[in-house]
């Protein structure tokens, strides 16, 4: 087989390779003499059916299997024999002026770049420090106690804590609008859930009362038929209810399968929870620092055949997404081209630590895996059943691998980067990104 390779740009290359026909045809017609003595027609008793009615009715087919195993298996050899890592699929383009004697054929496809990484003293990286203090198991405590809130109704004007259950009918020059209506509509005062100036309008009010009063709807309103607009409300209450936390007691620890039932066995269960809880955020905080820095120091170019491949991947997985949260069909609109920056990153990280993880020998150690699926074991009620369920098969190894090894990298990547203690608190640091948004 003849061989030679083209360079196109950075990555992609072209094969041209040839396979003399002469060996195409002697494996065809080896393949039809081996099928003539089992194939079955009518007429004919088994393996007395002439090779050439057998080669009219199956020759084509069988050409073209032999042709593409072939192709294949050529470009595989020349791909070991030239050292070439291929990214992606090949792309097998035929000669257009073939030759008599020889299967001339091309491949065109993209190898893998050569992974360099910059100077990772470079990457400058905030490390959270953290000390729990009782303060934030208390508060996790009256998490729980609000998490198991009673209504009681009472007899006297709502005020904010209180949930009021009202009926309401918004109008705008006289015609209702869309979403401007409901029925015992419940509304916790002091949520935010709807504009403040509903929500002022409610307080005071007692079961029974009415109201009508205006609404300017701000011009940045999430509901752009309604923004910068003014409503007339009609507003009636139908109960006022406040709220009643339950006492923080035997009967309380109790609900969370505290045995004992004392309340400071369920504090320090609550402080082993937040602090495996903290000790996964921490890692998450620095590992997006870690990634964000690596990422910053990949100069190399990348496959468009993994970057278009990754953007498909990450445009079906947003698909089967939306439609889980009942989005038509229709009306999901989507392209790969959206993704391709994301595909970009992922892409180009997952390069760079491979690339690490080879050059580094930072491979998942069976130990340290084991002491990753023991502390997310640690976490239910039989642990060891937990553990011996996850070891029954490999397969359910795979993602706890996969975070030892982005764990390994990252711990590497720390002890070379810029790291300064960031002092933090344990809510500051828990708490969401953005606040909580009114209306």
């Amino acid at each position: 087989m003849q061989t030679t390779l083209e360079t196109l740009g950075q990555l992609e290359r072209r094969l041209h390779m040839a396979v003399p026909v002469a060996d195409i045809e002697g494996e065809v017609q080896k393949r039809l003499a081996k099928l003539a003595r089992t194939v079955k027609i009518a007429g004919f008793r088994p393996g007395k059916v002439p090779l050439k009615m057998i080669a009219q009715q199956y020759g084509p087919q069988v050409r073209s299997d032999v042709i593409s195993e072939r192709v294949n298996s050529s470009f595989s050899d020349a791909v070991r024999a030239q050292n070439l890592r291929v990214a992606g699929y090949p792309r097998i383009e035929a000669k257009d002026a073939p030759s008599p004697d020889a299967l001339e054929f091309s491949a065109v496809f993209e190898v893998y770049p050569e992974v360099q990484v910059g100077d990772l003293a470079s990457i400058a990286i905030a490390r959270p420090q953290v000390e729990l203090t009782r303060a934030d198991v208390d508060r996790t405590l009256e998490v729980l106690r609000k998490q198991r809130t009673e209504w009681v109704v009472v007899d006297r004007p709502a005020q904010q804590g209180d949930r009021v259950t009202v009926d309401f009918t918004g109008t705008i020059d006289g015609v209702a609008f869309a979403g401007g209506q409901a029925h015992d509509f419940g509304i916790t005062l002091g949520e935010g859930r709807m504009l403040p100036e509903f929500e002022a309008a409610i307080g005071g009010m007692r079961a029974g009362e009415q109201k009508s009063f205006p609404l300017d709807f701000p011009a940045d309103y999430h509901g752009k038929e309604v923004a910068g607009k003014r409503a007339d409300f009609a507003l009636t209450v139908n109960k006022v209810e406040e709220p009643k936390l339950p006492a923080l007691d035997e009967a309380f620890a109790t609900t969370f399968g505290i045995a004992s039932g004392k309340v400071e066995d369920l504090r320090s269960e609550v402080e082993g929870n937040l602090r495996l809880e903290l000790k996964h955020k921490v890692e998450a905080v620095l590992k997006d620092q870690v990634l964000r820095g690596l990422r910053g120091l990949a100069t190399f170019a990348l496959p468009r055949a993994l970057v278009e491949s990754e953007a498909i991947g990450l445009m079906q997985r947003m698909a089967v997404n939306l439609r889980q949260q009942g989005i038509k069909e229709e009306d999901i609109k989507l392209s790969p081209e959206l993704f391709t920056k994301q595909a970009e990153d992922r892409v180009a990280l997952g390069l760079i630590i491979g690339e690490l993880v080879r050059r580094e020998g930072l491979q998942a150690k069976p130990e340290q895996v084991k002491a990753r699926v023991q502390e997310t074991a640690s976490t239910y009620e039989q642990p060891e059943a937990v553990v011996r369920w996850h070891y029954e098969k490999p397969e359910r190894l795979a993602e706890f691998e996969a975070l030892t090894v982005e764990q390994n990298v990252v711990d590497w990547v720390l002890s070379r980067a810029q790291v300064t203690d960031q002092p933090t608190t344990f809510e500051a640091l828990m708490a969401p990104a953005g606040g909580p948004s009114a209306g």
